[in-house]
């Protein structure tokens, strides 16, 4: 990774909290512009620190963060710019939403920039289109269900016109077609040029849908690789108390079995079921 590619940048964070516990213990990684990205660990590993650390929440009390090739500025104008251009996403949405009605709770950030009324009307109306809820816009908040109340999260933050969205977990809470629909969403701001992270325990999901991973445990991040590498990066995933994704041990045991090829190697069952129906024999 050339350091022109790096958009956000942590080098050695050190993170204590007041009560004494460690947040993050020396943590490097970097997320290269335009590229989706994973970060995977136990709880407590440090995840949401560092998200607080990217958007400067929180400041380090050891090392340094680098957005675009810049320490990040922690002066008032400085963070405005910088939450601006880096938008984070709370795990809980009711954390985040606090206004009447959808569109008023979008158009938050917007206003508090100080853009013109015209401006941020067509800003909000963008955002809410982007994850599905443009028929929401007048709707109470306290009606929405548990997945529309993420969505309106992530589109108060794109209202914002970031250009990295960070995702504290937000698959969490979600069925199967809330999942779909907010996959939907992400992938929709991804073909936009946003770049995106998001903390998940499902390595399965992370495996076909990120381009990299990152594995972080006891407030470090332990190894950072493309997703594509996974089947050569189990030890590091172990390490860091993580399981394989199953589809590594099911195209194995049918290459072992004489019916698939060793490659090319599949991230998802769904790929792998094509392979087979393919007849991609060895």
């Amino acid at each position: 990774m050339s350091f022109n590619d790096v958009l956000l940048q942590f080098e050695q964070v050190a993170y204590r909290y007041p009560d004494g516990s460690i947040g993050l213990d020396g943590c490097s990684l970097g997320i290269r512009a335009g590229s989706r990205n994973a970060l995977l660990g136990a709880n407590g590993a440090g995840k949401t620190t560092l998200f607080q650390h990217a958007n400067g929440l929180l400041q380090p009390q050891g090392g340094v963060v680098r957005y675009a090739g810049t320490p990040v500025d922690y002066s008032r104008a400085g963070l405005r710019r910088l939450r601006t251009d880096i938008g984070l996403v709370f795990q809980n949405p009711d954390r985040q939403l606090f206004s009447a009605s959808v569109r008023e709770d979008v158009s938050f950030g917007p206003l508090n920039l100080g853009l013109d009324t015209d401006t941020v009307r067509q800003r909000v109306d963008a955002a809410l289109d982007a994850v599905g809820l443009a028929h929401a816009a007048d709707k109470a908040v306290h009606n929405l269900s548990f997945g529309q109340k993420k969505r309106v999260c992530i589109a108060g933050v794109l209202a914002m016109e970031p250009k990295l969205l960070i995702l504290d977990e937000p698959m969490a809470g979600l069925d199967n077609a809330m999942r779909e629909e907010l996959l939907s969403a992400l992938n929709g701001l991804h073909a936009k040029g946003i770049t995106l992270l998001l903390a998940t325990h499902d390595i399965d999901f992370a495996y076909r849908w990120a381009d990299d991973i990152h594995l972080m445990a006891r407030g470090r991040c332990t190894a950072s690789f493309a997703s594509a590498a996974m089947p050569a990066r189990e030890d590091d995933l172990k390490a860091a108390g993580l399981p394989s994704p199953q589809v590594i041990a099911l195209h194995r045991a049918l290459v072992a079995r004489g019916l698939l090829a060793a490659t090319p190697l599949p991230r998802s069952q769904r790929e792998l079921v094509a392979l087979l129906e393919t007849g991609a024999l060895s």
